[in-house]
């Protein structure tokens, strides 16, 4: 039996988190506008129990539904143009963004493209180039995520990949923060243990690369403590016991906290791991998991003294040396690969990958400026296990 409370949070969304809620889907969806919702996830998702209820709950409170799976572990651009297509065609007037961070990404990027007429990357997150977008061409959005990784369900934004030239864009706007969030650890339950282990580190980079980078932004901050907090001590209790609902419940608010907190950056796990998933199709949150330790310690100078902080509040001894520490345990206990090779990724395109990350929009929060050299550096020992 699970000692959770089942609450109501507007933060900064509306989110109703508890055990059991995915049956207030229906309700939400109503409240939104919606009577025609197009359910987006993957094609994983798409074949097990869990959607069959949500399209069945949806029919029988008198909405139509339809659901859209054509999408890739790494969305590109095809999977966004097809689900516009599948919006258009089916006369649908909002989405239902439901799965991990393939599925919210995509649903949450189909609803905001479903009313536009320029093409998606005129609305890269570059500047005030979201002002370019019609707002009113924007569909209303409920998500439910079932994995605590992304927090995507709290988020204004949606990754996906170029396909011609193997890049991952970050797609913005304000309205893309879905409406209504139905966060329901019961939903996380089936993941395999390496999904959950990926999405959970997911959520550990977002709120280490928040809370060590520089820019001022007191209040994220201190929801990237205690989202670390949340992840250490719940993450290896998930994954000895994938039926634990407390602690995935405590994962799933580390997996929104992580990407509210991130309005204050990110950095070179972010961008390093970017495009390396988009050149080798890897599992993001287990390529930033890789990467971690290896952009801890680039950027040892610059957030030591910070860490001594963080040290403190997870009451580990040690300071910096001590989380860090903290850090390879986890990834050793949950059979995270220490080096890139576990992943399949080798050295052939190190420059390119160099090249990418230093142009990434998450590479601007690094608390040291990241250059060609320095990314490398980083690529070279997260190869050979260096640290």
């Amino acid at each position: 039996m699970s000692s959770l409370p089942s609450v109501n949070w507007s933060y900064p969304t509306s989110v109703r988190f508890g055990v059991g809620r995915i049956k207030e889907l229906p309700d939400a969806v109503k409240a939104t506008g919606m009577s025609n919702p197009l359910l987006v996830t993957d094609p994983r998702l798409a074949s097990l129990p869990m959607v069959a209820d949500a399209i069945a709950s949806l029919r029988d409170a008198g909405l139509a539904a339809a659901v859209f799976c054509d999408v890739k572990p790494n969305p590109v651009d095809s999977n966004i143009s097809a689900g516009v297509e599948a919006f258009t065609s089916g006369g649908h007037d909002g989405v239902i963004a439901f799965g991990g961070g393939s599925g919210l990404d995509t649903g949450k990027l189909i609803a905001f493209m479903s009313g536009q007429s320029r093409p998606i990357w005129d609305f890269e997150d570059i500047g005030d180039w979201w002002t370019r977008a019609d707002p009113d061409g924007i569909a209303p959005i409920v998500a439910v995520p079932t994995t605590a990784g992304t927090g995507s369900e709290v988020g204004r934004a949606g990754v996906v990949t170029n396909e011609a030239t193997h890049t991952k864009k970050v797609i913005f706007h304000p309205k893309m923060l879905p409406e209504i969030v139905i966060c329901d650890p019961k939903l996380t339950v089936g993941m395999p243990r390496f999904i959950t282990v990926g999405t959970g580190m997911d959520a550990l980079a977002h709120c280490l690369e928040a809370y060590s980078a520089p820019m001022y932004h007191p209040m994220s901050e201190g929801i990237a403590l205690e989202g670390v907090r949340l992840v250490l001590e719940n993450l290896p209790r998930v994954a000895a016991d994938g039926s634990d609902l407390e602690a995935r419940g405590h994962l799933m608010s580390a997996a929104a906290m992580g990407a509210v907190a991130f309005q204050k950056g990110l950095g070179a796990i972010h961008s390093l791991s970017h495009p390396v998933g988009a050149l080798y199709d890897t599992h993001h949150g287990m390529t930033n998991a890789v990467f971690m330790p290896y952009v801890m310690q680039f950027n040892k100078v610059a957030i030591e003294q910070k860490f001594e902080r963080l040290a403190g509040f997870l009451g580990i001894g040690g300071g910096y040396r001590g989380v860090l520490e903290a850090v390879l345990k986890l990834r050793d206990d949950l059979d995270v690969p220490h080096t890139l090779s576990g992943l399949n990724v080798d050295g052939g395109k190190r420059d390119l990958i160099a090249e990418m990350a230093i142009v990434d929009p998450t590479a601007g929060g690094n608390p040291v400026e990241l250059t060609k050299d320095g990314a490398l550096e980083i690529f070279d020992k997260a190869q050979l296990g260096t640290i």
